[in-house]
């Protein structure tokens, strides 16, 4: 058997392996494990690359930026970030048709500065935006639309969870993905913004009836100061600090932590119970993410044996595909793989095949970085899988909406992500603009 062979069949064995349930993590490895032996054709050999991906894989530094983001992440759900920067701009926006879907972007897009989780956005917003939103007479289908699809720039809009495994997989700095990624985090909050305006004005009915807006309750000035103050300072310090070099984003992320901590004790949030239960959780999710990246690496380490990336992009080059052909066909395997698998699994898949064929044709891998999130992120909107769909479902009270009216109530937003992966992908330079 050849190489390409034997790594074809663990490719298609862990397909199916998906397809009946099994955990991603556990099919990568047993399948790399598998391929890795038939190429080589020593169980000795694929057990030793089991173990140097385990101790190599996420042994460095960089890789306690995962820990640390998740961390912020949650300090700031447990404070109630999400609903205070929703009272603002609801009470900002109250004379607006449309307005408090656009408070709920605008919501998104600051709380997504802060945890990185369209997952954790779209639970956040359901609870918080979609029972205003149902009172002032927006209609359902509009309302947990707008949550499903705002949540997706969590992912997008930097620090990125999706963005540091992409960084880690890829090699490329972590805070120069944070830093490009943010004119396209502004860019995609704009279109949804200008989406729901645009529907405000040509579709009114689909928005629903919002003659009660007036009665959205106003927030002082000072009560806008309190509640955004802590939330914009945590946000420039994060940042601001990758930006002017004062400490790298492994350390940011440390930064932010201890922020987000002080933020969650300023507001009596944080109980000897709750941190217990943040901490608890942030181990969980850290685990299970380092297992994948773990299990991506031995993944890789077979693709390489295999020699299937560099065959693939030979046959590129010599098919005339050029970037263009190639990017198109990047991205539709993106939205395809999205309809039936989480983003994170989605690029540990992916991404050892294509950075070569990038290479090869002499791609940025910076706009490669934030053209892939975009279109990763498209899937969570998408049936049949469509995660932030089922977060939001689950979130609801029974019976509140469909599958049908979220899917349906996300379309426009899937149409506005098409839209600026477009404009990226044509126009790299603005993910350089501020690098």
């Amino acid at each position: 058997m050849s190489p390409v062979q034997a790594g074809i069949i663990s490719i298609f064995g862990m397909l199916l392996l998906l397809a009946t349930g099994m955990p991603i993590a556990i099919a990568l490895i047993v399948l790399s494990f598998i391929g890795i032996w038939l190429v080589r054709g020593s169980p000795v050999i694929a057990e030793n690359s089991l173990g140097l991906a385990a101790t190599g894989s996420i042994g460095t530094y960089q890789f306690a930026v995962i820990p640390l983001f998740v961390l912020m992440g949650l300090l700031v759900d447990l404070a109630d970030v999400g609903r205070d920067a929703f009272a603002v701009a609801a009470s900002l926006l109250r004379k607006l048709r449309g307005g408090l879907g656009v408070a709920t972007v605008f919501a998104n897009a600051i709380f997504a500065a802060i945890t990185g989780s369209s997952i954790a956005s779209a639970a956040v917003f359901t609870r918080v935006a979609v029972p205003q939103m149902a009172k002032h007479g927006y209609s359902r289908r509009f309302s947990v639309g707008v949550v499903a699809g705002s949540s997706v720039l969590g992912m997008l809009i930097p620090p990125s969870l999706l963005l540091i495994v992409y960084g880690l997989i890829s090699e490329v700095s972590v805070g120069s993905l944070f830093i490009a990624a943010i004119i396209p985090g502004l860019m995609l909050s704009g279109a949804f913004i200008v989406g729901i305006l645009m529907i405000g004005y040509l579709a009114p009915s689909f928005i629903g009836k919002t003659e009660q807006i007036d009665a959205v309750e106003q927030v002082s000035g000072r009560d806008i100061l309190v509640n955004l103050l802590p939330i914009l300072a945590l946000v420039t310090m994060v940042i601001g600090g990758i930006y002017m070099g004062l400490f790298t984003p492994t350390e940011s992320g440390a930064v932010g932590a201890f922020g987000a901590l002080v933020i969650a004790l300023l507001r009596g949030r944080l109980t000897f119970e709750t941190l217990r239960r943040v901490l608890m959780e942030t181990g969980q999710i850290s685990a299970s993410i380092l297992f994948l990246m773990i299990a991506a690496s031995l993944y890789s380490r077979m693709l390489t044996l295999s020699t299937i990336p560099m065959n693939v992009a030979d046959y590129i080059g010599d098919a005339g595909f050029g970037m263009f052909g190639f990017l198109t066909l990047y991205i539709l395997i993106l939205i395809a793989l999205g309809m039936i698998l989480d983003s994170v699994s989605i690029i540990l898949i992916v991404l050892p095949i294509m950075l070569p064929i990038l290479a090869t044709l002499g791609g940025d891998p910076l706009w490669f970085g934030i053209v892939t999130v975009i279109a990763v992120e498209i899937g969570l909107l998408t049936p049949p899988f469509g995660l932030s769909i089922y977060v939001v479902k689950g979130t609801l009270p029974d019976k509140f909406a469909t599958l049908q009216d979220i899917f349906l109530g996300a379309a426009p937003f899937v149409l506005a992500m098409l839209a600026v992966t477009i404009v990226i992908a044509a126009f790299p330079a603005i993910t350089r603009i501020l690098v």
